[in-house]
């Protein structure tokens, strides 16, 4: 079982780890990933070349970084993502997969555990749902550090951002733009037209954390000026639900999603396949609940 959507992964310096490649690979999900040119050459020598797009500059060149520093740093994955939505509309597709490139492996939630995935049935029941709904512009699965196991879980969020891997609606008016955060500004830009974003629990994806890997965007954002810039850029762009936090010794973005109420509206001829899930080292008998601490309460 595979997605019926294209999907995409955007890499920058990473062909030695690519991880959510190598993930993908094992679940035999196909792929595209996309690269720049001057990286070609490393990529190809390790992913089969028919998988491989490389990035058209001109993306880069008409790319919306939200500032005026102009082509003085790197103008993060954006680019790469607009072409990826572009040329998955070239395919005839009415929704695409876009991936970060440090993605361990994809799970899902059940027996009250967060199980590995052995095939590409998460991603086609993540598409069977939005497929319901007339109203779901983007969805994605959240991250397994924020779904614990044995603690209950509801099954998905409604109206939050969508990080690191973005279902998204091809008609959508808006691209990506800003030379940080883009996750949070096309999930605001939606949520702010009165449209709906769905963050599964579900489903996870075991991302590894950001500054942990060399390549991508790490050394010039991170190392070298820290996170205050980007938490700045968030803070301007949406003022009206964003505001500047200093936590766990660094600056970060808070973003209040609560005043975003709009509910999800079926779609009348919406249907139900069944699919199978392909898990690997499932618990045999679900694992007991916890039941102390804050947020154990069922949802």
């Amino acid at each position: 079982m595979n997605p019926q959507f294209p999907l995409y992964i955007v890499s920058k310096g990473r062909a030695d780890t690519r991880f959510t490649s190598k993930a993908l690979e094992e679940m035999r999900v196909p792929y595209s990933i996309v690269v720049e040119e001057q990286e070609y050459n490393s990529y190809a020598a390790v992913i089969d070349k028919k998988k491989i797009l490389v990035l058209d500059k001109k993306y880069q060149a008409e790319y919306d970084t939200c500032d005026d520093l102009g082509d003085t740093k790197s103008k993060g994955p954006g680019a790469a993502r607009n072409f990826a939505w572009e040329h998955s509309i070239s395919l005839g597709a009415s929704w695409h997969w876009v991936m970060d490139d440090n993605i361990r492996d994809f799970r899902v939630l059940q027996h009250n555990a967060r199980i590995k995935a052995g095939d590409g049935a998460l991603f086609a029941l993540m598409e069977y749902f939005v497929l319901r709904y007339q109203n779901i512009d983007m969805a994605g699965p959240n991250y397994t550090m924020f779904v614990p196991d044995n603690i209950r879980q509801p099954p998905f969020i409604l109206n939050t951002r969508i990080y690191s891997c973005n279902l998204i609606r091809n008609s959508l008016p808006f691209r990506w733009r800003g030379r940080y955060n883009e996750d949070t500004d096309l999930s605001l830009r939606i949520l702010k037209s009165g449209r709906c974003t769905v963050q599964f629990n579900t489903y996870l994806q075991k991302k590894i954390e950001t500054q942990a890997v060399k390549g991508g965007n790490t050394a010039e954002f991170y190392k070298e000026e820290g996170t205050l810039p980007k938490s700045k850029m968030q803070v301007a762009l949406h003022p009206d639900v964003s505001r500047l936090v200093f936590k766990f010794k660094r600056w970060h973005h808070h973003v209040d999603y609560s005043g975003f109420t709009q509910r999800l509206i079926r779609n009348h001829d919406a249907t139900i396949p069944e699919i199978k899930l392909n898990l690997i080292d499932a618990p045999l008998t679900p694992l007991p609940f916890k039941t102390k601490g804050a947020g154990n309460e069922p949802q």
